[in-house]
């Protein structure tokens, strides 16, 4: 719709979903690995303008919205009244809402009491989209996140209590050669704490214009599915849907665990053990991301 700016980011699963830009670009921003808002200064918009987009949207769409994208990059980070308010108009709007969702960094939830945060979901706030990236706070170090996986852990248990579910992103090879052994490790520790409803596993691909930490060397993609294999034998998750199908990941997989894990488990071992994996090199990248 023509209120939407560039560039426009959203989960694959949000295709469908009327989106908001409540903020333009990440509060954060500071990611080595990340482009998506590196072009975009940060800033918050006014009640006025985000309402008079509702107005229109509902106008356009008439009142049978039933899912809501809120965009940029962590829409989580706005204070808590404006969250409410934005909720609360929507909810008026559109009378069949069902559900809203939006990305959110770990700190931005925990900014927000229990409290505060049972309010949004009585608003139908449904899902927070989180980016862990890695359980390792060495890795997380590196990559310049401004986040801890503490502060994510905590978050996703506060979230849980609210009884918001959260979708957590793991990126695949961000730890490269030389730190890819304690990023499987501590993530698959951070993932069993936290017990998410979602877990999605993308990989990191260097594209033009990022530049990752100085000891950074890439996994090949033979490397890549390998660390993929290690990371779904080492958790223990009581009900979680795992999707690993963005276009990053050189073998795509989902499934939910723990009753799939071994159907996936001998799926990458049969793809690892015939040969096909580039062992030198990251395999078929795809062009746009």
């Amino acid at each position: 719709m023509d209120w939407l700016e560039e560039p426009l980011f959203r989960p694959p699963a949000e295709a469908d979903s009327l989106i908001f830009q409540v903020s333009r670009g990440c509060p954060h921003n500071t990611c080595c690995f990340c482009g998506m808002y590196k072009t975009v200064p940060y800033r918050t918009r006014s009640l006025l303008e985000i309402f008079r987009e509702i107005d229109r949207a509902a106008e356009f769409s008439g009142t049978s919205v039933r899912r809501i994208f809120l965009a940029d990059g962590d829409a989580m980070f706005l204070p808590f009244g404006t969250l409410c308010r934005i909720l609360e108009y929507l909810n008026e709007k559109f009378p069949r809402l069902a559900r809203v969702t939006m990305y959110a960094n770990g700190s931005s939830a925990l900014a927000k009491t229990e409290e505060a945060l049972a309010r949004l979901r009585k608003l139908k706030l449904a899902i927070v989209y989180m980016g862990l990236e890695s359980g390792s706070e060495e890795v997380l170090r590196l990559v310049r996140k401004d986040d801890t996986a503490a502060h994510m852990t905590e978050a996703v248990r506060r979230l849980r209590n609210a009884g918001i579910r959260t979708s957590v992103m793991v990126l695949g090879g961000i730890g490269g050669r030389r730190h890819g052994t304690v990023h499987v490790r501590d993530t698959i520790a951070a993932l069993n704490a936290m017990q998410p409803e979602i877990l999605s596993l993308l990989r990191f691909i260097e594209v033009p214009g990022l530049r990752m930490y100085n000891s950074y060397e890439p996994l090949t993609e033979y490397e890549s599915v390998a660390e993929m294999r290690a990371l779904i034998a080492g958790l223990e998750l009581k009900s979680t849907v795992f999707r690993a199908n963005h276009a990053s990941v050189p073998f795509p997989l989902e499934g939910r665990l723990p009753k799939d894990r071994e159907r996936m488990s001998a799926l990458l071992d049969r793809v690892l053990e015939e040969g096909n994996l580039d062992r030198k090199g990251p395999g078929h990248v795809p062009l746009f991301l």
